[in-house]
Parts: structure tokens; C-alpha cells; sequence
């Protein structure tokens, strides 16, 4: 299928050393996640970067092999893609220091699609990028049974219009890339959904790499997955979209040692995940994101079940209507060993829960929310448990200055296991059992 659309480690401060018509558009094509994490088995088709229940997982046997020299050279590296798709793969040694200018549109990217196993390995300064005087179109697509690994490249000044996807780098369904030690940078889908990286039913693992200014009208202003998606030691910052400003995930995420810093999106700063998806979020930073619509500017979404470890939460803006840093419509969480703190919001400075959330061992700290639930606002449909936590020094501009907890939500406190709830103004809970004004 052509489918040409659509640092880190644990802070000190730990306990313990997330356009209208995107949005639900989205939102339906969550069921399509759980089509895409088991194209594997159900096809039999072997898909790089992920295992047999749908899990990205590395490759490195793709880039250990001596390669073939590129020169600096841009018909030469085409002419040699072409040769590598045809004898059944290859590995590139690109030149240190060169730009490889594409200026020709083949089939909506700037170099042959990827339908084999090929690795490009780049070196200092190695760039692969669009002429700004030339047609629109992507850098890279990978298509089914293709293997895309990038070593030390930067992919850069992608861009695409319409209905398509993917400004930098498009995964079709049965591909998959791996991104090691490279940068996507300033790429664009004007129109459509993935600034950077458009995963639609492939599998993507990206190490040591960096997404930076890539900007999306739709969903995913970095990335937009749906499959398997594995994220590490990597620093995500200052890209944009209507939903999702770093990533947007339908399928299932992990995320460990890294940072999302700096995104804007109406819905979903840094993370928007979709119903229906599953994933782990660990030792990561998310911090100074901003959301000027529904809300969420660290993490929004409603994720069948997600853990998020060991993470810091901070700094992050909803403006406008926006609710929180982390913004759940439903689904369970587990939020443990992790910091929230100085986050600004309307209802719900730090967290605005509609969903099954549970904190465990955590700091709520020095959140502010412009009318009720400093620290956390719990909805008529939420359900909220803290187990060892702290909600502390939290502001709320009308009341419950540490949890307000609106008539039909339930939170327990479980103050038998220390959770603490205390110096808030201008008081420490609404509604909340066993809590003290």
C-alpha cells in the first residue's frame, strides 16, 4: 500500500530516585491500531523493528556491515538506492560533511522508496535534504518488506500539501525504520498529519536521535505512529501541530531517557495517544510544552493503559480552555515515582483526570490553576487513587487549591499509606473524603 497521507534519566527530584477535523479523525482510526501491531503474525510477513506481539525492538545487524562508498553525489545515491532495492538490500556509506540536494519528485519523496532491508550510514554534516526551489515532496518513503536504517544523518526541509503524510519520512504499512544518532529536522506536512515521521502501520525505533521544528497541520507535529512505535535517548523539541506538538500515538509507545521539551498543539503539548493504545513512559523529562485549546500540554488522551515511570512533568502552559499538564479523557494510568510541578492550567494545574488514574509515590507540587484544582482536578467521570503521593504548595485561582473533586468523581486518598495533601491554597480539597479543607 502507496500510502502517500496521512537527557536525561531520572530527576533528582523524583521520590524515588498529551484541527477539529484531525481530532476525530484520529480518534477513529484508533481501532486501527491493534490491525496494524499484529501485521506481523497475521501476514506473515516479517516487519524490522518489531517482534511477533508488536513491540518496536532494535535491528543492529542493519548497520554492522561494511558498506558501499557514496560519493558526494545525488544521482549517485539514487542510482545506488535503485541498485540496492533491486539485488535485495545493502548498506551505504554516505560522505562526511556532504549535502545530498534532492531536486526531482519520485513518487512523492526525493529518493527511491525503501523496499528492501537498506542502511544509509552518514557521518559529520552528512544531510539529506529538499531544494527549497524544488517541487513539494517527502525525503524518504519506506514501503512493505522495507528496512530503513539511518546512522548519523540529518533529514531535513521535507515538504508535503494535501492529503498526504509524512513531511520527512513516511512509513507504509509492513515497513519499518530505525534512527540512530540522526536529526529530523524542519520538515512539513502543510496540510495533512506527521511533520517529521508518519508511521502508519510500520514499525519505528528511534536512538540517539534528535526531532526538532518539524510542524504538522494536523496530528503529530514530530511523529504521528500508528503501530509500534520505541523511542530512547532522544530529545524531541519545538515542533508543532493542531493535535499532538511532539508525537501522536495510536498503537503502542515506548518512551525511556528522554526529553520533550517545548512543543505547542491545541490538544496534547508534548504526547496525544489515542483510545485503544498501550505503552510505558520512563525516565523521561516533559517540560515547557503549551496547549491553547481543549487542553493536556504535557500528555492528553484517553490510552487503554499507560505507565509512566520515574518521569518529570514541569513547566508546561494550557492557555485558553486548556486543562492541565496531563490531561486524561479516559482509559488507565499509572503515574509512579514521578513529579509534576509548576504546571499552569485552567481547571487542573497539574492533572485534570476524566479517566482511572492512579498515583503512586509521587510529587504534585506548585501547580496553579486559573479556577479550581491546583495540584489535580478530578471530573464527575474520574477515578483517582493516591497511594504514598504528596499534593503540596498547589494553587487554585477559586477553590480546592490541592484536589477539587466535581460531584460524580471519586478519589481515594489512602492516608494509611502516607499520602499527604497540605499547604494549598486556597484550600487543600473539594469533595474529597478524609481530606482536610
Amino acid at each position: 500500500m502507496n500510502h502517500q497521507r496521512h537527557t536525561t534519566g531520572a530527576d533528582s527530584e523524583h521520590p524515588n530516585e498529551g484541527r477539529v477535523r484531525s481530532r476525530w479523525r484520529a480518534v477513529g482510526l484508533a481501532g486501527a491500531a491493534g490491525l496494524a501491531l499484529t501485521t506481523a503474525a497475521a501476514t506473515g510477513i516479517t516487519v524490522p523493528g518489531v517482534d511477533a506481539v508488536g513491540r518496536a525492538v532494535a535491528d543492529d545487524r542493519l548497520g554492522k556491515s561494511k558498506g558501499a562508498q557514496v560519493p558526494c553525489d545525488t544521482g549517485r545515491l539514487i542510482a545506488e538506492i535503485t541498485r540496492a532495492n533491486a539485488q535485495g538490500g545493502a548498506v551505504l556509506d554516505l560522505a562526511a560533511g556532504c549535502t545530498y540536494l534532492l531536486t526531482a519528485d519520485l513518487d512523492g519523496a526525493g529518493l527511491p522508496a525503501i523496499t528492501t532491508p537498506i542502511t544509509l550510514n552518514g557521518g559529520k554534516n552528512t544531510t539529506l535534504k529538499r531544494s527549497a526551489a524544488a517541487d513539494e515532496f517527502r525525503i524518504l518513503t519506506v514501503e512493505a518488506n522495507g528496512r530503513l536504517t539511518l546512522n548519523h544523518l540529518t533529514v531535513t526541509g521535507g515538504r508535503i500539501s494535501g492529503d498526504t503524510d509524512g513531511g520527512g519520512i513516511l512509513i507504509n504499512p509492513g515497513g519499518g525504520a530505525t534512527i540512530k544518532k540522526s536529526r529530523i529536522v524542519e520538515n512539513v506536512s502543510s496540510e495533512g498529519d506527521a511533520g517529521g515521521i508518519g508511521n502508519i502501520g510500520g514499525a519505528l525505533r528511534i536512538e540517539h536521535s534528535v526531532v526538532s521544528r518539524n510542524t504538522a497541520a494536523n496530528i503529530g507535529g514530530g511523529i504521528f505512529s500508528i503501530g509500534a512505535i520505541s523511542i530512547d535517548k532522544s530529545r524531541f523539541d519545538a515542533n508543532t501541530a493542531l493535535t499532538g506538538g511532539a508525537l501522536t500515538v495510536s498503537g503502542h509507545l515506548t518512551v525511556t531517557r528522554s526529553e520533550l521539551v517545548g512543543h505547542q498543539a491545541a490538544e496534547g503539548g508534548a504526547i496525544f495517544i489515542l483510545g485503544a493504545s498501550t505503552g510505558t513512559i520512563g525516565d523521561t523529562r516533559i517540560e515547557r510544552n503549551t496547549t491553547t485549546g481543549l487542553g493536556g500540554s504535557a500528555i492528553a488522551g484517553a490510552p487503554f493503559q499507560l505507565t509512566v515511570s520515574r518521569v518529570t512533568v514541569a513547566n508546561n502552559t494550557a492557555t485558553g480552555g486548556g486543562q492541565g499538564a496531563v490531561f486524561l479523557l479516559g482509559g488507565a494510568v499509572l503515574v509512579e515515582d514521578s513529579v509534576i510541578k509548576n504546571n499552569v492550567g485552567v481547571d487542573g494545574g497539574g492533572v485534570h483526570n476524566l479517566g482511572m488514574l492512579t498515583l503512586l509515590h509521587t510529587k504534585v507540587t506548585g501547580n496553579q490553576a486559573t479556577e479550581s484544582g491546583g495540584g489535580i482536578f478530578n471530573g464527575a467521570s474520574g477515578a483517582l487513587t493516591l497511594l504514598r503521593t504528596k499534593v503540596t504548595e498547589n494553587v487554585a485561582g477559586v477553590d480546592g487549591g490541592g484536589i477539587f473533586n466535581e460531584v460524580g468523581g471519586t478519589v481515594d486518598l489512602s492516608t494509611a499509606t502516607g499520602t499527604t495533601v497540605a499547604k494549598n491554597r486556597p484550600d487543600n480539597c473539594v469533595n474529597v473524603p478524609s481530606c482536610a479543607g
